[in-house]
């Protein structure tokens, strides 16, 4: 997958994760919002050790 589709990915997940939270369903919202979080902080993270390698 390319950065454009993992980007789309990790919205659609956010944005289901905050449907299921307003409509009352928070085990399955909590862990959508902590799978976005997940992949987006190991995505900032390989891009920081790519830049930094020689």
């Amino acid at each position: 997958m390319n950065d454009l589709q993992k980007d789309i990915l990790t919205a659609a997940v956010f944005i289901t994760g905050l449907v299921g939270f307003i409509s009352g369903e928070f085990i399955i919202s909590s862990t959508l919002f902590a799978s976005a979080a997940i992949v987006t902080n190991l995505k900032f993270n390989r891009k920081q050790v790519k830049v930094g390698q020689y």
